[in-house]
């Protein structure tokens, strides 16, 4: 897709209306709200602090972007920031709080701070991604209703911005020694994300019946996906599947 079809994908979404019955806390056995409510508010922060990387892009000079890039990405962060109020209304429902500070939240940020301008954005993918599939995992184990269908549609809207920032390495340019950089340099963020994550909500994967084993197998299973949208491993898959 070129960046003006991706501003356009953007721009539709952001006139769509919230989905509704986000604060029905009577769909969730009483069990396990407590332990969802603060998953829930973990990744609420998270997607509320996206803002700081478009900024970056604005002032920064990268192969491969325009200004409808530039308002795509900005387009992203609203999206993110949609996902954060959705997430939100979920957590006030649940008779939850939400957050100013978390040590997972404080963690990324730390990270991303010290990195170059691709490095945040391979960091801020690995995040849409271990995000994306905790959701999905939570979405599997409530009934029907308005928290499970806000959560499936965050994860239908995680998928489109695996593609979106696929789009972004793909015109980077790289020779094939950068892509073995950025290949290893993807499975370790991604890996530790994931462990991250696994470490942080085991309570509530455990208390809604996920075995860690069965999260830690999804997790994997998106990391791998996401290995296949970037260029940087697209020559390894390629002969890895008889295709060159």
């Amino acid at each position: 897709m070129r960046w003006s079809d991706w501003r356009r994908h953007f721009e539709l979404n952001r006139q769509r209306p919230l989905p509704e019955g986000l604060e029905r806390a009577e769909e969730v056995p009483e069990a396990w709200r407590s332990a969802l409510v603060a998953s829930l508010a973990t990744f609420q922060l998270g997607e509320a602090g996206e803002g700081r990387i478009a900024h970056e892009i604005d002032r920064a000079k990268v192969p491969g972007i325009d200004a409808d890039y530039r308002a795509a990405l900005k387009l992203f962060v609203a999206e993110e920031g949609r996902h954060a109020r959705i997430l939100g209304l979920m957590v006030r429902g649940l008779g939850g709080k939400l957050l100013a500070r978390n040590w997972t939240e404080r963690l990324f940020v730390f990270g991303r701070r010290l990195l170059g301008l691709r490095l945040k954005m391979l960091v801020l993918l690995a995040a849409e991604v271990v995000g994306g599939s905790f959701y999905g995992l939570l979405a599997s184990r409530l009934p029907e209703g308005g928290l499970r269908g806000g959560l499936e549609q965050i994860c239908e809207d995680e998928q489109h911005h695996l593609d979106f920032h696929g789009e972004f390495f793909a015109r980077q340019g790289w020779g094939a020694p950068m892509r073995a950089v950025w290949q290893v340099a993807w499975w370790s963020i991604a890996l530790a994300a994931m462990t991250v994550v696994l470490v942080d909500h085991r309570r509530t994967l455990r208390t809604m019946g996920i075995p860690l084993t069965d999260a830690a197998r999804a997790f994997l299973g998106l990391v791998s996906e996401a290995a296949s949208h970037l260029p940087v491993f697209e020559r390894e898959l390629r002969v890895r599947g008889g295709l060159s």
